[in-house]
């Protein structure tokens, strides 16, 4: 059996699967202000009567990391950049303890200047000096040769407790983005790690010592050992898992729309041909710009528990939440109230809702039923306002799914998908309203915690051969050998592959459900005085995403 966890900004949803069927669910409500708490008693819920022995696996999907960015609570931590001609790398300051240093690498990661070691050290003593425990090191063109990253690491390791490379994250060229993504990764790992070890601790106790999973943007998973060394990969899990829930109720060919309807907030994606699109750089969380992995979703501020309110004589709707719905205790109306007044929540106090939405009534000039429709249609539309909004951004750029560079025509889905727990009183709405077809997903309230458990484990791995150089490396995985100058494209695909397969056991694949795929690759000559001196090769590969097999 497999557990899935998806917390969301409302409720934490814990579900156990046997196979694709779905044997218990528990929804709880989430304190955001103890996380940890609130997996812990979802765990326990989902399993109790279970024998421990016969789970296999939990995946899980938190907003502990996206909180920290979000709320701006993020620590003190020190960067430390080494850049060289170009962008002065002192335009990408992260944060108040940044550092830029003298030394650089030229594209082909040769130095050209030498790294300023008085400098570094210097640095590491004014980082100790304010009791900064961590920082992360970050030299351009690093993904060609790690060498100053790694100098710059050990120069700073006397003075603080752990050091972040910025060549570990990602094998991709942009010196900005790495800067973003390395910073991210350092300032939440504390955070993070001390989450990670009261989750094991927790689990033990429990009786429960099988593979812990964490989702990933991407829509795949990382056992919960590799997410110590890169807690920013859990930023933005949480609509990826819906993404991944919604994905065996799609069309097999055609653009589908998804929604994930929540308390809080919509979360939208769009799948073509059953595949999800990805965003082709990298994760942009404002306001920082990474090379985090991520599907292509989006989100807004409107939810089953959306504050309802009159603003100068108009009707708003979120994007605020305040709490509950008044049927079920809360102290302002929401939708929620709305589908109670006109006959269609679920087992709320109905008269309290009808005290919520009175005095919205009496402001608008209408009976309740009337308010309450207009509630219910107003949330829709803002929905699908939303939706049009996303679509048109897409189409206004080249789109890619997770596989590869989609080259149809524009996207004009007639197909939604929704999901999320008032999903089947939205869908009705919706379906008045959207030029197309509108179902909900089956087990729509833990669908997205179902595309958790069953999401596959997903890496990547760039490759790089200088054959003038007469070496292959992979920076992100700490890779290096030499190769002869008859070095060619399909050898680099052949050791991509093979570097790819072991790094996706170790983060807890199946060796028996490994898919690889390239995701790019070229190779150009290098000419020196009207002779060709080698050629300069370089492949990406990811593990496919995707969901597990039956019978996994």
């Amino acid at each position: 059996m497999i557990i899935g966890l998806d917390v969301g900004g409302t409720h934490t949803d814990v579900i156990l699967l046997h196979g694709r069927q779905l044997v218990r669910e528990v929804k709880i409500a989430t304190d955001a202000d103890n996380l940890f708490q609130t997996l812990l008693a979802g765990l326990g819920a989902v399993i109790e009567g279970i024998d421990p022995k016969s789970i296999r696996r939990a995946v899980l999907s938190t907003t502990l990391a996206t909180n920290l960015v979000a709320q701006q609570k993020l620590p003190d931590v020190g960067m430390v950049v080494a850049g060289g001609p170009g962008i002065d790398p002192r335009h990408f300051r992260t944060n108040p303890f940044y550092y830029t240093v003298d030394g650089a690498q030229d594209h082909r990661g040769r130095e050209i200047q030498a790294l300023d070691e008085y400098q570094v050290q210097s640095i590491g003593k004014d980082l100790k000096r304010h009791g900064i425990r961590y920082a992360g090191v970050v030299s351009k063109f690093s993904v060609r040769n790690t060498a100053q990253e790694e100098k710059m690491a050990a120069l700073l390791q006397p003075y603080v407790e752990r050091v972040f490379m910025g060549h570990l994250f990602s094998g991709n060229l942009n010196f900005p983005r790495r800067i973003a993504t390395t910073y991210l990764n350092c300032a939440v790992y504390p955070v993070h790690k001390m989450f990670f070890e009261a989750m094991q601790k927790a689990l033990t106790q429990k009786g429960l010592t099988v593979p812990i999973r964490i989702l990933r943007p991407d829509g795949g998973n990382m056992n919960i050992e590799s997410s110590v060394n890169h807690p920013a990969q859990t930023i933005l899990s949480g609509p990826s898992a819906s993404v991944m829930g919604a994905i065996s109720s799609a069309p097999a060919q055609g653009s589908c729309l998804v929604l994930d309807i929540g308390g809080t907030t919509t979360d939208m994606a769009v799948l073509i041909d059953k595949d999800p699109l990805l965003e082709p750089l990298g994760i942009e969380v404002s306001p920082y710009k990474t090379l985090i992995r991520a599907l292509l979703t989006q989100s807004i501020g409107i939810g089953g528990d959306s504050s309802v309110r009159i603003r100068d004589g108009k009707l708003t709707i979120g994007p605020d939440r305040t709490g509950r719905a008044m049927a079920y205790g809360g102290s302002a109306p929401t939708p929620t109230d709305a589908f109670h007044v006109l006959g269609r929540g679920g087992s709320g106090d109905v008269s309290r809702s009808r005290t919520g939405l009175e005095p919205v009534a009496q402001a608008l000039g209408l009976n309740l039923e009337q308010t309450a429709e207009l509630i219910f249609t107003s949330a829709c539309r803002t929905i699908l306002e939303g939706a049009g909004k996303m679509i048109e951004a897409i189409n206004s750029k080249p789109v890619y799914t997770v596989h590869e560079l989609w080259e149809g025509s524009r996207i004009d889905p007639k197909h939604m998908l929704v999901l999320g727990g008032p999903a089947p009183q939205f869908a009705a709405q919706l379906q008045t309203m959207f030029d197309g077809k509108v179902e909900v997903v089956p087990n729509y309230q833990v669908a997205n915690a179902i595309g958790c458990a069953l999401a596959r484990t997903t890496c990547e791995v760039t490759l790089f051969a200088d054959t003038a150089l007469g070496r292959a490396t992979a920076p992100s995985e700490g890779f290096r050998q030499a190769i002869p100058p008859g070095f060619t494209l399909n050898n680099a695909r052949d050791l991509t592959d093979e570097l790819l397969r072991k790094k996706a056991i170790l983060r807890g694949a199946d060796p028996e459900d490994i898919e690889t795929e390239i995701l790019e690759e070229s190779q150009f000559n290098m000419i020196r005085g009207f002779q060709t001196i080698g050629k300069n090769i370089r492949v990406r590969m990811q593990l496919k995403p995707g969901l597990i097999s039956e019978d996994d």
